[in-house]
């Protein structure tokens, strides 16, 4: 299935959602129903924020290591050096989104402090996100070049892991130089993206409060009658 297929897939369920939604039949849980432009603000926040969660948690702790266990050391950081900047671009967006759903449907002045607190995780997986995006990825992607360039002079780097790399670095010391240097450049990227995906992490239980409590009060047995 090609891009265009999938993304007309994806469009089509959400429009069936939104047609099929309680506020297109008309149910009304208070008496009053709900304004148009807050469901969509509401949609639109959730939606872009799993998005993020989802894609923090495959690329972090799934994705990135079932490659590196796979594919040449290379390949796949030549794979890494494509995907990491569309991978920050598309949670920044998704980061920028939320932040302004959740800003507008949560006014700073009426605002509780727990509802500044969410909005600060927010703003924070976005910065890191950003920093990631235009510091440390530009930074790591280079370093990995001239890496690379070092590496294949000595004929390694189509293995998978970093055996032989750690082998050569003990007998060459630009390569063991380039390697630290690596090291704390790719560390500091890691470090960014875990403060993303921890911010992240206390937006989720916040909105599980929140479903949870909605929950709770909804007339379910009248609903069922």
């Amino acid at each position: 299935m090609g891009w265009m297929s999938r993304f007309l897939a994806a469009v089509a369920f959400l429009a069936i959602g939104v047609i099929f939604s309680p506020e297109t039949f008309g149910s009304k849980s208070d008496g009053q129903e709900p304004p148009k432009l807050t469901t969509f603000l509401k949609l639109a926040h959730l939606l872009c924020f799993s998005t993020a969660w989802g894609a923090a948690l495959w690329v972090t702790f799934i994705g990135g290591i079932i490659m590196f266990k796979n594919l040449p050391r290379h390949q796949f950081g030549n794979l890494q050096s494509k995907m990491f900047p569309a991978y920050f671009s598309m949670v920044g967006v998704c980061c920028v989104v939320s932040v302004a759903c959740f800003g507008y449907l949560h006014p700073w002045k009426t605002s509780s402090t727990t509802e500044k607190y969410q909005l600060g995780f927010l703003l924070a997986a976005f910065a890191f996100n950003l920093t990631n995006l235009f510091v440390f990825t530009p930074m790591t992607i280079e370093m990995m070049k001239q890496r690379h360039k070092v590496e294949r002079e000595a004929n390694i780097g189509e293995e998978v892991g970093w055996t032989k790399n750690q082998e050569v670095a003990k007998v060459n010391p630009k390569l063991k130089a380039m390697n630290k240097k690596f090291g704390m450049i790719h560390g500091l990227s890691s470090l960014a993206n875990i403060m993303s995906f921890g911010s992240l992490a206390m937006h989720s239980w916040y909105l599980a409060e929140e479903i949870a409590q909605t929950a709770s009060c909804i007339p379910w047995k009248q609903s069922l009658i």
